[in-house]
């Protein structure tokens, strides 16, 4: 069992708690050894089809995942002259982009909102949590409430078999602290047919803690580095013996992979990105001291140091009740860490070489509820808002998407797109076009049969 610590109290409408922790069984994972993991991912990169110059670009992606669905509403897509029931709670503040608003709760984003741009008419039209997360992170239709499993891999796990990590000795799929999709851990943020060693390397813990160590890159307890060396002395000895009946040159190539996984272990680069005890407390306190802070910050070190896709997972955004106390928490942090890595991004010159993506799987209704307290089945408190998935928003900035804009609308009340409606593909064509990666890129599925990367899709031309 594996125990996760995790930032939020509240609880998604299917009742299940993410107070504290998460206990999840992860029964045969060590079966897999990381040179196994390395040579399986060396064969899918091979056997893949990046398009144009792919591997060499230099690019990468963070996403910002708020797990449970966020309020367009309330954020950036808000309709003061809408009726009271609809407009919420806040009020819209200029930004420092003529025209464009957003929330009061993000001041510190409406100071910078020229380097990001944001999509209003987002949106899939499902408001089952499982399909319209599977819809987001895959861009493929497929589970729901009554069949949450997955049925295809991550846009992170396919973007990676095809291009593999930016620098050697840095994972390429990275997620902090947890792969998480609606309390199913990988969920769709898994390999899925790809294989499991195609699912994000993940940071555990909480990198928020004093202390915090990713136990994944480090010797097992009672071993060293210096017993480590002395033990690949051995097997390399023993490889010795073994080549004299071995003559096919098999253990010639599995010996690279082994190089590779030692290398990961006593190169000591990856445990370095990780180790946030050595960066600016200044700076730490920029992003804020919290795990979704202290997650972006490190989401930030990994790809600067060669991570290509790395994900920062935020939990508890199922507001059907309580939405003003919910949000009066979890707004601020989600400001402070946002527009702390785009100052960070363009101070270090990581600008036009990262792409941050921050969503949900769906926006709220744009009509507040009350809570439950008018006899609904959810009595919980006071009011929120509903599954949404008719309209929605969507963050985007850097790595060469123009910033400044606002791409699409909704109607008057926020209920679906006015203009320019856009779908998952959409956005997720985007994302592959600042990686290099083809999205008519042909997987074969667990029935052997070839399935695009995403089931359909256009570069959303207004933002690059």
């Amino acid at each position: 069992m594996l125990r996760i610590y995790g930032e939020s109290t509240s609880r998604y409408c299917d009742r299940l708690s993410r107070r504290n922790f998460l206990e999840i069984g992860v029964a045969g994972m060590a079966s897999l050894g990381l040179a196994d993991v390395l040579r399986s991912k060396a064969s899918a990169v091979e056997s893949g089809h990046p398009a144009g110059n792919a591997a060499s670009r230099d690019t990468s992606v963070i996403l910002i995942w708020l797990d449970g669905g966020p309020s367009h509403m309330d954020t950036y897509d808000m309709k003061p002259a809408a009726p009271a029931e609809y407009r919420g709670l806040w009020r819209p503040i200029p930004t420092n982009v003529a025209g464009i608003e957003i929330s009061e709760m993000l001041p510190l984003q409406a100071k910078l909102a020229d380097k990001f741009s944001i999509i209003r008419s987002l949106h899939h039209d499902n408001g089952d949590h499982y399909t319209a997360a599977h819809w987001m992170l895959t861009g493929h239709d497929g589970p729901n409430g009554s069949d949450t499993g997955g049925r295809n891999p991550y846009i992170g796990a396919i973007a990676t078999r095809s291009v593999g990590s930016r620098r050697p000795g840095i994972p390429a799929n990275v997620a902090l602290p947890m792969a998480m999709s609606i309390g199913l851990r990988p969920g769709y943020m898994g390999g899925s047919f790809l294989g499991s060693e195609f699912d994000p390397f993940e940071s555990g813990g909480d990198p928020n803690a004093n202390g915090f160590q990713v136990q994944n890159l480090a010797p097992t307890q009672g071993l060293s580095i210096e017993r480590l060396s002395d033990r690949r002395t051995l097997l390399g000895d023993l490889d010795q013996l073994r080549r004299v009946i071995d003559r096919s040159g098999s253990l010639e190539a599995m010996d690279k992979f082994q190089q590779r996984a030692y290398d990961l272990v006593l190169g000591q680069q990856a445990a370095k990105v990780f180790d946030l005890s050595t960066e600016d407390a200044k700076l730490r306190d920029r992003y804020g001291r919290n795990t979704w802070g202290q997650s972006t910050l490190l989401a930030r070190r990994l790809v600067e140091a060669g991570s290509t896709f790395v994900t920062v997972h935020t939990g508890g955004w199922d507001h059907h009740w309580n939405l003003q106390s919910s949000l009066d928490s979890f707004l601020p942090r989600i400001d402070q860490m946002v527009s702390a890595l785009f100052e960070d991004l363009h101070q270090r010159g990581l600008n036009e070489k990262v792409l941050v993506v921050m969503c949900g799987e769906f926006g709220r209704t744009p009509k507040m509820n009350d809570g439950g307290n008018g006899g609904a089945p959810m009595s919980m408190g006071t009011p929120g808002r509903d599954h949404w998935g008719n309209a929605m928003c969507c963050l985007l900035g850097g790595g060469g998407v123009r910033g400044g804009q606002v791409v699409g609308s909704s109607d008057a009340r926020g209920e679906q797109p006015k203009d320019r409606p856009l779908t998952p593909g959409d956005l997720h064509a985007t994302i592959f076009h600042v990686l290099g990666v083809d999205p008519q890129t042909l997987l074969v599925d667990r029935s052997n049969r070839p399935t695009p990367a995403i089931a359909r899709g256009d570069v959303i031309r207004e933002l690059v």
